[in-house]
């Protein structure tokens, strides 16, 4: 069997103090907003695009670019790249960023999807996540927590 692997951009949003996840129909757990990259597609338009299809926020990504000048165009580095085993021969290189709603987000996302929410750390300690998404989570609001509110106009 040929191994194969895709290239998939996630977001963990981050507003109030507060962590966007939804719930996964299959698996049953909790993750952030992501998914494979489109063909043509950059890794930091993806992310941004999957925020906005799985919930109806529009984020910024919260991130470095390498130079100040352009060109060439520089993009937000991930924070983080990892490789996800899915399923035997498959693997996924998943570019991990970090993002806030855009200015003036009102807190609202998709009617009636009870499957999807803000959970800040005590909301998320009774969620099931994986270690994986527990660190993430964890490392997202410690660094995005309150530096978030003031840009996203509490």
């Amino acid at each position: 069997m040929a191994l194969t692997r895709d290239f998939t951009a996630t977001a963990f949003v981050v507003w109030r103090n507060r962590v966007l996840l939804h719930r996964h129909k299959k698996l049953g757990l909790w993750f952030p907003c992501g998914g494979h990259l489109e063909p043509n597609e950059l890794p930091d338009e993806a992310a941004v695009r999957e925020v906005f299809e799985e919930s109806g926020v529009r984020v910024v990504l919260v991130g470095e670019r390498a130079l100040q000048t352009e060109p060439p165009r520089q993009l937000v580095r991930p924070r983080g790249v990892q490789l996800e085993r899915i399923a035997e021969g498959h693997e996924h290189i998943d570019l991990i960023y970090f993002a806030r709603p855009v200015a003036g987000y009102s807190g609202a996302l998709l009617p009636s999807d009870p499957t999807l929410g803000w959970y800040d750390a005590d909301a998320l300690s009774a969620l099931e996540l994986t270690d994986e998404i527990r660190e993430w989570t964890a490392l997202a609001l410690r660094e995005l927590g309150e530096a978030v509110s003031e840009g996203a106009n509490p």
